[in-house]
Protein backbone atom coordinates (compact mmCIF):
# COMPACT_ATOMS: atom_id res chain seq x y z
CA UNK A 1 0.00 0.00 0.00
CA UNK A 2 1.16 3.73 -1.23
CA UNK A 3 0.40 7.15 -0.52
CA UNK A 4 1.12 9.47 -2.65
CA UNK A 5 2.79 12.41 -1.21
CA UNK A 6 1.42 15.26 -3.22
CA UNK A 7 -1.99 13.28 -3.15
CA UNK A 8 -1.62 13.18 0.91
CA UNK A 9 -1.07 16.94 0.92
CA UNK A 10 -3.94 17.76 -0.24
CA UNK A 11 -6.41 15.78 1.92
CA UNK A 12 -7.19 17.52 5.56
CA UNK A 13 -5.79 17.25 8.00
CA UNK A 14 -8.29 14.86 10.10
CA UNK A 15 -8.41 12.67 7.26
CA UNK A 16 -4.75 12.43 6.39
CA UNK A 17 -4.60 10.86 10.09
CA UNK A 18 -6.98 8.22 9.34
CA UNK A 19 -4.97 7.56 6.01
CA UNK A 20 -1.78 7.11 7.99
CA UNK A 21 -3.30 4.93 11.19
CA UNK A 22 -4.85 2.59 8.16
CA UNK A 23 -1.34 2.62 7.15
CA UNK A 24 0.03 1.56 9.84
CA UNK A 25 -2.66 -1.29 10.36
CA UNK A 26 -2.05 -2.32 7.12
CA UNK A 27 1.96 -3.09 7.32
CA UNK A 28 1.32 -4.31 11.15
CA UNK A 29 -0.75 -7.07 9.88
CA UNK A 30 1.72 -9.63 9.32
CA UNK A 31 3.18 -9.35 12.82
CA UNK A 32 -0.03 -9.36 14.20
CA UNK A 33 -1.18 -12.21 12.67
CA UNK A 34 2.17 -14.53 13.45
CA UNK A 35 2.29 -13.84 16.53
CA UNK A 36 -1.82 -14.88 16.99
CA UNK A 37 -0.99 -18.29 15.38
CA UNK A 38 2.77 -18.58 17.40
CA UNK A 39 3.75 -20.99 19.91
CA UNK A 40 4.94 -20.26 23.69
CA UNK A 41 8.08 -20.78 21.97
CA UNK A 42 8.31 -18.20 19.31
CA UNK A 43 11.98 -16.42 20.47
CA UNK A 44 11.80 -12.93 21.79
CA UNK A 45 13.72 -10.97 20.90
CA UNK A 46 15.07 -12.89 18.25
CA UNK A 47 18.81 -11.25 16.87
CA UNK A 48 18.39 -7.52 17.81
CA UNK A 49 17.99 -4.96 20.82
CA UNK A 50 14.69 -3.84 22.29
CA UNK A 51 14.70 -0.21 22.59
CA UNK A 52 13.60 1.38 25.91
CA UNK A 53 12.31 4.75 25.15
CA UNK A 54 12.13 6.49 28.75
CA UNK A 55 10.95 10.57 28.95
CA UNK A 56 13.24 11.67 30.93
CA UNK A 57 17.10 12.34 31.37
CA UNK A 58 19.60 10.79 33.05
CA UNK A 59 19.56 10.10 36.64
CA UNK A 60 15.86 11.19 36.74
CA UNK A 61 13.43 8.94 38.96
CA UNK A 62 11.85 7.09 35.65
CA UNK A 63 15.58 6.55 34.01
CA UNK A 64 16.92 4.92 37.39
CA UNK A 65 14.17 1.96 37.33
CA UNK A 66 14.28 2.25 33.64
CA UNK A 67 17.91 1.12 33.46
CA UNK A 68 17.07 -1.59 36.39
CA UNK A 69 14.42 -3.10 34.71
CA UNK A 70 16.13 -2.87 31.15
CA UNK A 71 19.60 -4.65 33.15
CA UNK A 72 17.16 -7.61 34.58
CA UNK A 73 15.28 -8.21 31.16
CA UNK A 74 18.64 -8.40 29.02
CA UNK A 75 19.47 -11.14 31.33
CA UNK A 76 16.15 -13.04 30.75
CA UNK A 77 16.50 -12.03 27.42
CA UNK A 78 20.25 -12.54 26.29
CA UNK A 79 21.52 -11.62 22.89
CA UNK A 80 21.56 -8.15 22.29
CA UNK A 81 19.35 -7.08 25.44
CA UNK A 82 17.94 -3.90 26.20
CA UNK A 83 18.92 -0.72 25.43
CA UNK A 84 17.77 2.57 27.09
CA UNK A 85 16.85 5.54 24.88
CA UNK A 86 16.56 9.10 26.73
CA UNK A 87 14.37 11.65 24.65
CA UNK A 88 13.72 13.71 27.36
CA UNK A 89 11.56 16.87 26.71
CA UNK A 90 8.04 18.26 26.97
CA UNK A 91 7.66 16.07 29.88
CA UNK A 92 7.71 12.88 28.39
CA UNK A 93 6.48 13.55 25.12
CA UNK A 94 8.48 13.77 22.60
CA UNK A 95 9.69 9.86 23.61
CA UNK A 96 5.49 8.94 23.91
CA UNK A 97 5.35 10.43 20.13
CA UNK A 98 7.58 8.41 18.78
CA UNK A 99 6.67 5.48 20.45
CA UNK A 100 3.32 5.80 19.48
CA UNK A 101 4.67 5.96 15.73
CA UNK A 102 6.99 3.07 16.21
CA UNK A 103 6.64 -0.27 14.17
CA UNK A 104 4.17 -2.90 16.69
CA UNK A 105 6.78 -5.56 16.91
CA UNK A 106 8.07 -5.47 20.46
CA UNK A 107 11.35 -3.85 19.53
CA UNK A 108 10.44 -0.40 20.52
CA UNK A 109 8.76 0.14 24.00
CA UNK A 110 8.27 3.30 26.50
CA UNK A 111 9.26 3.37 29.57
CA UNK A 112 6.01 5.59 30.67
CA UNK A 113 4.66 7.57 33.63
CA UNK A 114 1.10 8.55 35.77
CA UNK A 115 2.01 12.00 34.09
CA UNK A 116 1.68 10.74 30.37
CA UNK A 117 -1.29 8.78 30.14
CA UNK A 118 -3.30 10.46 33.61
CA UNK A 119 -2.75 13.40 34.07
CA UNK A 120 -1.32 15.02 30.74
CA UNK A 121 -4.83 14.04 28.98
CA UNK A 122 -6.68 16.54 31.82
CA UNK A 123 -4.08 19.06 31.48
CA UNK A 124 -3.59 19.52 27.59
CA UNK A 125 -6.47 20.33 25.58
CA UNK A 126 -4.14 18.93 22.57
CA UNK A 127 -1.71 16.12 22.90
CA UNK A 128 0.91 14.63 19.61
CA UNK A 129 -0.93 11.21 20.43
CA UNK A 130 -3.98 9.37 22.55
CA UNK A 131 -3.18 8.25 25.35
CA UNK A 132 -5.91 5.41 25.07
CA UNK A 133 -5.44 4.71 21.62
CA UNK A 134 -2.09 4.77 20.00
CA UNK A 135 -0.34 2.73 22.94
CA UNK A 136 -0.13 -1.12 23.96
CA UNK A 137 -0.27 -1.40 27.93
CA UNK A 138 1.75 -4.08 28.48
CA UNK A 139 3.16 -4.23 32.42
CA UNK A 140 3.32 -1.71 35.61
CA UNK A 141 6.86 -2.33 36.42
CA UNK A 142 7.16 -0.46 39.73
CA UNK A 143 5.74 2.08 41.78
CA UNK A 144 7.16 5.33 43.63
CA UNK A 145 5.82 6.56 46.40
CA UNK A 146 6.26 10.00 47.61
CA UNK A 147 7.54 11.58 50.78
CA UNK A 148 6.97 15.18 52.42
CA UNK A 149 10.58 16.73 53.01
CA UNK A 150 11.55 20.06 54.90
CA UNK A 151 14.75 21.73 55.37
CA UNK A 152 15.67 20.52 58.76
CA UNK A 153 17.06 24.72 59.39
CA UNK A 154 14.27 26.09 57.94
CA UNK A 155 11.64 24.04 59.54
CA UNK A 156 11.15 23.03 63.14
CA UNK A 157 8.52 20.41 62.65
CA UNK A 158 9.21 16.67 62.53
CA UNK A 159 5.61 15.54 61.35
CA UNK A 160 2.81 16.07 59.42
CA UNK A 161 0.37 17.70 62.64
CA UNK A 162 3.10 20.07 63.47
CA UNK A 163 3.71 21.11 60.11
CA UNK A 164 0.50 22.08 59.15
CA UNK A 165 0.10 24.21 62.72
CA UNK A 166 3.64 25.90 62.40
CA UNK A 167 2.70 26.74 58.39
CA UNK A 168 -0.71 28.13 59.34
CA UNK A 169 1.60 30.94 61.80
CA UNK A 170 3.34 31.89 58.89
CA UNK A 171 2.52 34.22 56.36
CA UNK A 172 2.07 31.72 53.67
CA UNK A 173 2.01 28.02 53.06
CA UNK A 174 3.96 27.69 50.16
CA UNK A 175 4.99 24.27 48.80
CA UNK A 176 7.15 23.70 45.63
CA UNK A 177 6.78 21.17 43.18
CA UNK A 178 9.15 20.11 40.04
CA UNK A 179 6.84 22.11 37.69
CA UNK A 180 3.33 22.80 37.02
CA UNK A 181 0.95 20.00 36.10
CA UNK A 182 3.39 17.31 37.32
CA UNK A 183 1.92 14.53 40.18
CA UNK A 184 3.15 17.20 43.32
CA UNK A 185 1.47 20.08 41.56
CA UNK A 186 -1.81 18.38 42.43
CA UNK A 187 -0.34 16.17 45.33
CA UNK A 188 0.24 19.94 46.80
CA UNK A 189 -3.70 20.32 46.20
CA UNK A 190 -4.79 17.02 47.28
CA UNK A 191 -2.79 17.78 50.63
CA UNK A 192 -4.16 20.68 51.66
CA UNK A 193 -7.84 19.06 51.01
CA UNK A 194 -6.70 16.47 53.56
CA UNK A 195 -5.11 18.69 56.17
CA UNK A 196 -7.82 21.59 55.91
CA UNK A 197 -4.99 24.12 54.33
CA UNK A 198 -4.78 26.24 51.66
CA UNK A 199 -1.03 25.72 50.55
CA UNK A 200 0.12 27.55 47.49
CA UNK A 201 2.15 25.73 44.86
CA UNK A 202 5.23 27.35 43.90
CA UNK A 203 6.79 25.89 40.76
CA UNK A 204 10.38 25.20 40.18
CA UNK A 205 12.10 24.02 36.84
CA UNK A 206 13.83 20.89 37.36
CA UNK A 207 14.16 18.60 41.28
CA UNK A 208 17.82 20.55 41.75
CA UNK A 209 16.10 24.30 41.98
CA UNK A 210 13.04 22.65 43.64
CA UNK A 211 15.58 21.63 46.13
CA UNK A 212 17.15 25.24 46.60
CA UNK A 213 14.59 26.53 47.10
CA UNK A 214 13.85 23.89 49.97
CA UNK A 215 16.81 24.18 51.44
CA UNK A 216 16.72 28.69 50.96
CA UNK A 217 13.65 29.16 52.62
CA UNK A 218 11.35 30.22 50.08
CA UNK A 219 9.51 27.38 50.60
CA UNK A 220 8.27 25.21 53.36
CA UNK A 221 7.79 21.57 52.00
CA UNK A 222 8.11 19.70 48.58
CA UNK A 223 6.37 16.33 48.08
CA UNK A 224 9.56 14.63 46.18
CA UNK A 225 9.52 10.66 44.98
CA UNK A 226 11.19 8.65 47.82
CA UNK A 227 14.05 7.39 45.41
CA UNK A 228 15.07 11.05 44.41
CA UNK A 229 15.01 12.37 48.31
CA UNK A 230 15.83 9.00 50.13
CA UNK A 231 19.78 9.56 49.95
CA UNK A 232 19.43 13.09 51.59
CA UNK A 233 17.19 12.26 54.19
CA UNK A 234 19.63 9.54 55.09
CA UNK A 235 22.12 11.77 54.95
CA UNK A 236 20.41 14.32 57.18
CA UNK A 237 20.06 17.20 54.71
CA UNK A 238 16.34 16.69 54.58
CA UNK A 239 13.55 15.46 57.18
CA UNK A 240 10.92 13.24 55.99
CA UNK A 241 7.49 14.20 57.79
CA UNK A 242 5.74 11.44 55.97
CA UNK A 243 5.32 8.88 52.71
CA UNK A 244 1.86 9.23 50.64
CA UNK A 245 1.30 5.09 50.68
CA UNK A 246 -0.87 3.08 52.29
CA UNK A 247 2.47 1.26 53.88
CA UNK A 248 5.71 1.96 54.97
CA UNK A 249 8.45 2.20 52.47
CA UNK A 250 10.74 -0.61 52.66
CA UNK A 251 13.43 2.41 51.45
CA UNK A 252 12.63 4.82 54.63
CA UNK A 253 10.86 2.05 57.13
CA UNK A 254 11.26 4.05 60.31
CA UNK A 255 8.88 6.95 58.33
CA UNK A 256 5.40 6.62 59.21
CA UNK A 257 3.04 7.29 56.47
CA UNK A 258 0.26 10.72 56.25
CA UNK A 259 -2.01 8.12 56.96
CA UNK A 260 -0.73 7.13 60.26
CA UNK A 261 -0.45 10.36 61.26
CA UNK A 262 -4.08 10.74 61.18
CA UNK A 263 -4.87 12.08 57.51
CA UNK A 264 -6.13 8.05 55.94
CA UNK A 265 -7.85 10.47 52.66
CA UNK A 266 -4.14 11.44 51.34
CA UNK A 267 -2.85 8.58 49.32
CA UNK A 268 -1.06 8.60 46.47
CA UNK A 269 2.00 7.53 44.14
CA UNK A 270 3.57 7.76 40.88
CA UNK A 271 4.19 4.23 38.72
CA UNK A 272 6.09 3.66 35.88
CA UNK A 273 5.35 0.96 33.58
CA UNK A 274 6.14 -0.57 29.45
CA UNK A 275 3.93 0.15 26.79
CA UNK A 276 4.15 -0.60 23.24
CA UNK A 277 2.57 1.23 20.05
CA UNK A 278 -1.22 0.26 18.93
CA UNK A 279 -1.48 -2.99 17.81
CA UNK A 280 1.03 -4.93 19.86
CA UNK A 281 -0.22 -8.46 19.31
CA UNK A 282 -1.52 -9.30 22.63
CA UNK A 283 0.38 -13.28 22.52
CA UNK A 284 3.30 -10.84 22.38
CA UNK A 285 2.48 -8.37 25.45
CA UNK A 286 1.58 -11.21 27.42
CA UNK A 287 4.91 -12.85 26.59
CA UNK A 288 6.77 -9.46 27.88
CA UNK A 289 4.59 -8.65 30.70
CA UNK A 290 5.45 -12.20 31.88
CA UNK A 291 9.18 -11.09 31.17
CA UNK A 292 8.72 -8.07 33.11
CA UNK A 293 7.77 -9.48 36.22
CA UNK A 294 10.08 -12.22 36.63
CA UNK A 295 12.73 -9.32 36.31
CA UNK A 296 11.25 -6.89 38.98
CA UNK A 297 10.69 -9.85 40.98
CA UNK A 298 13.66 -11.74 41.24
CA UNK A 299 15.95 -11.23 44.30
CA UNK A 300 18.33 -9.35 42.76
CA UNK A 301 16.37 -6.90 40.43
CA UNK A 302 13.60 -6.84 43.79
CA UNK A 303 16.52 -5.77 45.69
CA UNK A 304 18.10 -2.84 43.61
CA UNK A 305 14.56 -1.65 42.93
CA UNK A 306 13.33 -1.14 46.33
CA UNK A 307 17.02 0.37 47.36
CA UNK A 308 16.36 2.74 45.10
CA UNK A 309 13.25 3.57 46.57
CA UNK A 310 10.64 1.93 44.53
CA UNK A 311 8.12 -1.02 44.70
CA UNK A 312 7.64 -3.76 42.37
CA UNK A 313 4.54 -4.79 40.64
CA UNK A 314 4.93 -6.41 37.42
CA UNK A 315 1.18 -6.71 36.17
CA UNK A 316 -0.60 -8.22 33.60
CA UNK A 317 -1.82 -6.04 30.12
CA UNK A 318 -5.07 -6.33 32.01
CA UNK A 319 -3.90 -4.84 35.31
CA UNK A 320 -1.87 -2.65 33.87
CA UNK A 321 -4.96 -1.17 31.49
CA UNK A 322 -7.74 -1.30 34.64
CA UNK A 323 -4.53 0.82 36.64
CA UNK A 324 -4.57 3.18 34.38
CA UNK A 325 -8.21 4.12 34.02
CA UNK A 326 -8.59 4.62 37.63
CA UNK A 327 -5.36 6.94 38.31
CA UNK A 328 -6.80 8.78 35.56
CA UNK A 329 -9.65 9.31 37.00
CA UNK A 330 -8.46 10.34 40.68
CA UNK A 331 -6.05 12.87 38.77
CA UNK A 332 -8.20 14.22 36.62
CA UNK A 333 -10.92 14.90 39.69
CA UNK A 334 -7.72 16.94 41.22
CA UNK A 335 -7.13 18.09 37.57
CA UNK A 336 -10.42 19.72 37.48
CA UNK A 337 -10.34 21.30 41.00
CA UNK A 338 -7.52 23.07 40.57
CA UNK A 339 -8.88 24.65 36.95
CA UNK A 340 -5.11 24.33 35.92
CA UNK A 341 -4.66 23.83 32.10
CA UNK A 342 -1.13 23.48 30.37
CA UNK A 343 -2.13 25.01 26.87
Amino acid sequence: MRLNPLAMSRVRPARRRLLARLLAATLAAPTALAWAQASPATPFPAGKPVRLVVGFGPGTGPDIAARIVAQQLSELWGGAGVIVDNKAGAAGQIAASEVARAPADGYTLLFGETGNFCISPHTYRRLPFNPQKDFTPISQAVTADFVLVVSPDKVPARNVKDYVQWAKGQKGMFMGTFGAGTLGHFGVYMFGEAVGAKPEPVHYRNTGDALAGLFSGDVSGIFSTIALAAPQIRGGKLVALGTTSDKRSTSLPDVPTIGEQGYPKLRFNAWFGLFGPAGLPAPLAERIAGDVRKAVTAPAGKKRLEEAGFQPTGTTPAEFARIIAEDSATWGRAVKATGFKAD
